[in-house]
């Protein structure tokens, strides 16, 4: 039988990276992602990312490009990896967009160093396309295969036939009725699934609810003349809540045609074009919006800012003028990036709202934010205080993972369900009440938390 073994995702939901091992050692590595928040505070960059031996390794698959998936690639290669990198089509096109990035950000920007990561990542890495299998290089009679997951463009979960054993990686799994990409179709059959658990003690609100919340927030931003900021990943939750916006703005009158909505972040820009130019991936909705001439991520109130000096415009412009706006910027949960300079600077002003979209990990500003903010508290941002006097809500809708209710669906439609789960990448609350609804539906299963 094969063994499985957790370099991350244990201890809470981020640096996703898992390790299948055959019988006779060798083994591939399912994801390789960063540490974020409260769970990176005991590991400095350098050498300890990756904690592990690397001998008997031999490939690396990658379900999708968020950085707690793939943020320890350049430490994966620095530490002496040379297998293939598979990866989807999609995946493999955003991939070095998000590794450049990262070691820009994470580790330095000396451009040989950057330029010396990504002609080896694109040596490594292989192109996939969806439902097709494809022998792992290094492991016998071992061959994978990527299924739509339905949580970012690109994004999959994994089924490898390992000599006859079926084990399904569910990667990160997407919410039932997402605006642009289409749901997860369950596999059939796994012998072992390894699946996600960020929402597993949680329910979304339905696509209407939210995008009602969304609407109505927006609309008090216009009475208000104040600023809404939402804290986005680049890529995923970024494209889905413009697609939300063209269709909140395209149902409404007046003013809301003067509204800008400003996307604040190079990198999100260029995974937006990214979308567009692989709509063949989009869903029927999405399709049928373009057939009608919509450009559900290219609309007239959309502002793209591209330099560092005019993002400090806009935020001062912002805070100046009280001109009624949405900003859309990185990081997803404020622990860096241009998002932080507006939240230092709109954060004290009432007319401004903050809306989180998506999960807040523990130890992050943005949880901080989201915790006390409606309190009337503050936070702490580049070691400065900040008093919150801005609107805080939550939409925990528009996160790109399944809640609950899809998990527990995506394990009920398996056919031939597993003799062992192994829920990961969660809370320990969220894997607990996964942990009891997957127990309910296969009795017969083995259902292990693992603890590292």
């Amino acid at each position: 039988m094969v063994t499985i073994a957790h370099h991350g995702a244990v201890k809470g939901v981020t640096g996703s990276c898992h390790q299948m091992s055959l019988p006779t050692g060798e083994a591939v590595l399912i994801d390789c992602g960063l540490f974020q928040g409260a769970e990176s505070v005991d590991r400095e960059l350098g050498e300890t990312q990756i904690d592990f031996p690397l001998d008997k390794v031999k490939a690396l698959i990658v379900t999708h490009c968020h950085l707690d998936h793939v943020g320890r690639i350049p430490f994966l290669l620095a530490a002496g990896f040379s297998g293939k990198i598979y990866a989807t089509e999609a995946t493999a096109r955003l991939l070095p967009l998000v590794i450049e990035d990262a070691v820009k950000v994470g580790v330095s920007r000396d451009e040989k160093l950057i330029t010396l990561v990504l002609t080896r990542l694109n040596q490594l890495l292989v192109p996939v396309p969806y439902d097709q299998w494809f022998d792992v290089e290094g492991l016998p009679q071992t061959a994978a295969k990527f299924r739509v997951a339905g949580h970012i463009l690109g994004s999959a979960y994994v089924e490898l036939n390992a000599q006859g054993e079926r084990v399904v990686f569910s990667g990160d799994l997407g919410a039932t009725y997402s605006p642009l990409l289409p749901a997860p179709k369950s596999p059939y059959k796994a012998d072992t699934l390894i699946i996600e658990s960020t929402y597993g003690d949680k329910l979304h609100e339905g696509r209407k609810a939210r995008r009602r919340l969304l609407r109505d927030t927006i609309k008090r931003c216009l009475q208000d003349r104040g600023t809404v900021l939402i804290p986005a990943f680049s890529i995923g939750r970024t494209q889905e809540l413009l697609y939300e916006i063209e269709e909140i703005i395209h149902r409404q009158k007046g003013d809301w045609e003067h509204l800008a909505v400003i996307v604040d972040s190079p990198l999100a820009a260029k995974f937006t074009g990214h979308y567009r130019d692989l709509k063949s991936l989009w869903d029927k909705e999405s399709k049928r919006k373009l057939r009608a001439g919509r450009h559900p991520l290219s609309f007239d109130q959309l502002v793209t800012i591209d330099s560092h000096g005019d993002h400090l415009k806009m935020v001062k412009q912002l805070a100046q003028s009280g001109h009624p706006a949405i900003v859309i910027a990185a990081s997803g949960m404020c622990t860096g990036g241009r998002i932080q300079n507006y939240l230092q600077a709109l954060l004290p002003d009432p007319r401004t709202d903050v809306l989180f979209v998506g999960y807040q990990a523990q130890g992050t500003p943005g949880r901080d934010i989201q915790k006390y903010g409606p309190r009337g508290g503050y936070v702490y941002l580049d070691n400065e205080r900040i008093d919150i006097k801005a609107g805080v809500h939550t939409i925990s809708g528009y996160s790109a993972h399944a809640d609950q209710g899809n998990l527990v669906n995506f394990v009920k439609r398996i056919y031939r369900k597993p003799s062992e789960i192994r829920i990961v990448h969660g809370d320990d609350e969220a894997k607990a009440e996964l942990a009891k609804k997957l127990a309910e539906i296969v009795p017969q299963a083995h259902i292990l938390i693992p603890q590292g």
